[in-house]
């Protein structure tokens, strides 16, 4: 045990990323007294990468329908209809609220809101800020707003690895150097889990430390099986392996070839189904990737990308960019409802860190952004609610989070990749990383292929999963359950 808690607050939130700011700021202009643990200096989390845009239905001929109805057809049958709703929904007034608070959206020659085409949309709905810099311009600007906020406490380069529990109810955290924080509820706002896979577009710390530290509390986690892999990362370019070249891009009119010059698949269908087909290609030919063929774009709409491509001595402008499929995003994580709570009384997840089972089987580009804000504002408010919390001595002790190694990153690649078998999956529960073994626990039981989860042996979707979600709970094995 250790000393009694050094603060207190009425909400911690664990991640400084889109989702932890929007939650922090949500709950002080409640009036709540807030403490936000950021393991990186602020505008240093992936968030601040994000080159994908929100995600909202602006347009005169769009509608929340429509995004919710393209939001379910990319998810392949597992998108949880009461999380699209909220979301398509909700994220009108999100961009609205974005804009108040000081985030400016690229505008078109008209001076309205510039709405981008990305894969799977039937729309134009994405904006951007600064085109490919969205997130960038999002965190900066929301990191400033919380570093003047008096009620938010910002620890920055502090991790969190302990849930704190009393009743089974979660009143706190406490961080690796001991600091221990009381709160009504606290939001995992942790990011993702992709960095677990050795061929990523995330930054190192994307190894599904919220996974972890919520299912150490007891909180049930799912759909660890359901990755999605970006199919324009750029490889064979020192210095920028992995770097993503975002979906706008193509929207945009940029072409995916095959060494003889073909195009062979349209760009704009679902991720998933672009990365299978340069995946395809690849194993066909024999090559370690296909080109992105950007000489058509206006470089002024992407500068962050021509500059980093520039930067490491290739010129997407006059020349072809080597890309092939990683890593991207993780469709599972901790178990919410609608308002960001898990199964723990007081704990709550949001963004990449959660599973509401909005994204499905596989996520519609820009939603993840529009998530960040639409539920980290809900999971807030919702904190607010829960019962007061007195400090006392009886916090517990910091646990350390397991890493993956390089050996487990390399064995989810190999095994746990685009294609899977049941073979090689098989091998994944005997890793030394339990996110490893859940991953290769939760792709054994789903005997299908359906978005980010394909397998070869299993290559058809099987309607009886429709609605299905791989739900780990208590450490016991994965059950199927049906949400609505």
């Amino acid at each position: 045990m250790i000393e009694a808690p050094q603060l207190q607050a009425d909400l911690a939130v664990v991640g400084a990323g889109g989702a932890g700011l929007y939650a922090a700021l949500s709950a002080a202009a409640e009036g709540a007294d807030v403490v936000l643990v950021s393991a990186t200096p602020l505008a240093r989390t992936a968030s601040y990468w994000a080159q994908g845009g929100v995600a909202a239905a602006l347009a005169p001929d769009d509608s929340p329908d429509l995004h919710r109805q393209d939001t379910e057809i990319a998810g392949r049958g597992l998108v949880r209809p009461s999380a699209a709703a909220v979301l398509c929904r909700e994220a009108p007034g999100i961009v609205a609220d974005l804009e108040r608070m000081g985030v400016h959206f690229d505008l078109d020659a008209e001076g309205g809101l510039a709405l981008g085409l990305e894969g799977g949309h039937s729309k134009r709905r994405v904006v951007h800020a600064g085109g490919s810099a969205t997130g960038r311009r999002i965190v900066r600007q929301l990191s400033a707003l919380v570093a003047e906020n008096p009620r938010i406490h910002v620890l920055e380069q502090a991790r969190a690895a302990t849930i704190w529990l009393r009743d089974e109810r979660c009143i706190g955290l406490v961080c690796e150097d001991g600091r221990a924080i009381a709160a009504r509820g606290v939001a995992l706002a942790t990011g993702g889990a992709a960095a677990l896979w050795s061929r990523t577009t995330n930054p190192p710390g994307s190894v599904g430390i919220g996974a972890m530290l919520a299912q150490a509390a007891g909180a049930a986690i799912a759909d660890l099986e359901l990755i999605q892999f970006h199919p324009t990362a750029v490889t064979a370019v020192k210095g920028r392996e992995g770097f993503l070249v975002t979906e706008a891009i193509r929207g945009e009119g940029a072409t995916i070839h095959d060494h003889d010059g073909e195009r062979f698949v349209e760009e704009l269908a679902p991720r998933d189904e672009v990365a299978r087909a340069i995946e395809a290609k690849m194993r066909e030919s024999g090559k370690a990737h296909v080109w992105l063929d950007m000489r058509a774009v206006d470089p002024e709409h992407f500068p962050n990308v021509v500059a980093a491509l520039q930067e490491a001595g290739l010129d997407p402008t006059t020349e072809l960019v080597p890309i092939a499929p990683a890593a991207h995003y993780v469709m599972g994580g901790v178990v919410t409802d609608l308002d960001g709570a898990t199964t723990v009384p007081g704990l709550y997840a949001v963004g990449e860190a959660a599973c509401t089972g909005l994204h499905g089987a596989n996520r519609l580009a820009s939603n993840s952004l529009t998530e960040c804000f639409v539920f980290g504002q809900r999971a807030a408010i919702a904190a607010l609610a829960e019962p007061a919390v007195t400090a006392s001595g009886d916090a517990p002790a910091a646990e350390p989070i397991a890493m993956p190694s390089r050996e487990t990153r390399e064995h989810l690649w190999r095994d746990a990749g685009i294609v899977r078998s049941a073979q090689g999956l098989h091998t994944l529960l005997e890793d030394a990383h339990p996110l490893a073994r859940i991953v290769g626990e939760c792709a054994l039981l789903r005997e299908e292929s359906r978005g980010g989860h394909q397998r070869s042996d299993f290559p058809h979707m099987d309607p009886a999963l429709d609605g299905n979600h791989a739900v780990i709970r208590a450490g016991s094995a994965p059950v199927f359950e049906s949400w609505v």
